[in-house]
């Protein structure tokens, strides 16, 4: 794997878990919305993501069937991408308010599906892998410094 490979694959995986982050963060900013342009209240959204594949070579499918299994490449990942933002469709809290704009005919408002703690544990979990990605770029950086000075005879 080549330093710009590694550092795209940690680009791809800042890019998703930055997109990941704002979803949680509008997650956390409509906790209380009781009414959106649909009519309804504000559904939680998740980030589903899915690995970037290179499509196999026909050299691999090849060598699959007539080479043998010893002479096939381990096929190698490109990173991580975003393949859809899903609402959650788990119905929200009922609230008894009869003075809520947003009440039923028995007093009842229905409450976002939008559970706070939760939000903030995936907000953690999303910063600490944006962390980690930045850690390897900036670990694949060294490595390749390291590698030019041993090559220059320092």
């Amino acid at each position: 794997m080549s330093f710009f490979n590694t550092m795209n694959i940690a680009a791809t995986g800042l890019t998703a878990q930055r997109l990941r982050m704002d979803i949680i963060a509008e997650n956390i900013a409509n906790v209380n919305t009781t009414r959106t342009a649909d009519g309804g209240p504000y559904r939680r959204k998740t980030v589903i993501f899915e690995e970037i594949r290179d499509n196999d070579p026909f050299s691999m499918v090849f060598g699959s069937i007539f080479g043998g299994r010893d002479n096939i490449p381990a096929p190698q990942g490109m990173g991580v991408r975003v393949h859809s933002i899903r609402e959650d469709s788990s119905p929200g809290l009922l609230s008894f308010d009869p003075t809520h704009p947003d009440a039923d005919e028995y007093g009842y408002v229905r409450l976002p599906n939008v559970n706070i703690v939760e939000e903030m544990v995936n907000m953690i979990s999303a910063s600490r892998s944006y962390e980690a990605n930045i850690t390897a770029m900036q670990n694949a950086r060294t490595l390749t410094q390291r590698t030019l000075e041993i090559g220059q005879g320092r």
